[in-house]
């Protein structure tokens, strides 16, 4: 390999010539696994798809002549291959999101800086939309009907990557689920925390899609930094009983977060609006009434990969909303390990996740 960018630049192929152009934003990356002297290639075990990559993937495959019927797993799984084939890296050409990986370190280059070691077994905390990645087994153990992709061959780490050893104590399955999102419970800390002590009082904090993994975990750092009341609008009322079993919420509601009258008159109900709103949710039109259920001078963190965010800033110019809103970050220091210590910690979220996963093996919806 040539001397290596911390930052990529060396593996984007397409556009030629674009020495601007970083690994996200490419067409195409080189996925040769001989390591530049900054990188670190992983043995790739298992790969997991972001929600909102996913969930486009599967209802484009479950339409027939108009109607829906079950998803068609094998096209699912053909076209993420024809993704990664083509582009060199799992990047959703629709949604522009990818998701992470696990595997084992399987060589390092003399100057990474990553304080990694082969035989190292690691998640990577960087989207797969920039990561160099090459699949060797056709994902023949995977039916494409979940998010979780057991795979085989080969992904490269830059220099600026970021890679967690997996804890010894945890299914490292149930672990990569936690470190999928954990850059969400650690800018809702550091929000709901501020809010509170800008203002001297518990923020109401509502959270769409607060019955999934990054929505579970907002919650949780929500109560932990002083939240007042929260509230968690789910879609069904499967959803809203295995929240409304734990401590996570005060209030659980069901309503469609893509409704801008019926979210803001369901969360108003329930003792909002909300001093700070958090977008868990996978599908998008969310944005609007995320903003008409969030109080003037609020906060809205987008954490979906299904937002459209040009849809935010011009849903609020038109609604006269004095809110901030901020763009869900995926890392922040010392995320993982804060995310890791909620689930550890929390038995109500560690039971979600235990639930999800368990639900994940089995195929159950």
């Amino acid at each position: 390999m040539p001397v290596t960018s911390p930052y990529g630049l060396h593996r984007v192929l397409e556009p030629s010539g674009a020495s601007v152009t970083l690994p996200q934003t490419a067409q195409r990356l080189d996925d040769d696994p001989r390591v530049g002297e900054d990188e670190v290639r992983i043995d790739v075990e298992l790969l997991n798809l972001d929600a909102a990559s996913y969930h486009q993937l599967a209802v484009s495959h479950r339409c027939v002549n108009g109607e829906d019927t079950p998803v068609d797993g094998a096209a699912v799984r053909a076209e993420v291959l024809d993704i990664v084939r083509a582009r060199g890296k799992m990047q959703n050409p629709v949604t522009g999101s990818g998701g992470m990986l696990i595997g084992t370190v399987a060589e390092v280059g003399p100057h990474s800086p990553l304080g990694l070691r082969v035989g190292d077994h690691v998640a990577t905390l960087v989207s797969l939309s920039l990561t160099p990645l090459r699949i060797t087994d056709g994902l023949r153990r995977w039916d494409g009907l979940g998010e979780r992709v057991p795979a085989a061959g080969h992904a490269i780490l830059f220099g600026r990557s970021i890679a967690a050893r997996l804890p010894e104590d945890l299914d490292p399955e149930l672990a990569l689920m936690v470190m999928d999102v954990c850059g969400a419970p650690a800018l809702v800390s550091r929000v709901v925390g501020e809010y509170a002590e800008r203002t001297g009082r518990a923020p109401t904090v509502l959270v769409l899609g607060g019955a999934g993994k990054s929505g579970s975990l907002s919650l949780a750092a929500a109560g932990r930094v002083g939240a007042g009341r929260r509230i968690a609008v789910v879609r069904s009322e499967g959803e809203a009983q295995a929240l409304r079993d734990t401590t996570l919420a005060e209030v659980v509601v069901v309503a469609d977060a893509r409704a801008p009258l019926a979210l803001h008159d369901a969360v108003v109900a329930a003792g909002g609006p909300a001093d700070v709103t958090v977008v868990c949710v996978d599908v998008p039109g969310c944005e609007q009434p995320a903003i008409l259920a969030t109080a003037q001078g609020g906060t809205i963190v987008f954490f979906s990969m299904a937002t459209q965010f040009a849809a935010a800033a011009l849903g609020a110019e038109g609604l006269a909303a004095d809110v901030t809103m901020l763009v869900g970050n995926g890392y922040a220091p010392g995320h993982a390990d804060y995310a890791l210590t909620l689930l550890r910690e929390e038995a109500d979220v560690r039971a979600l996740f235990e639930a999800r996963l368990a639900d994940e093996h089995t195929g159950a919806p």
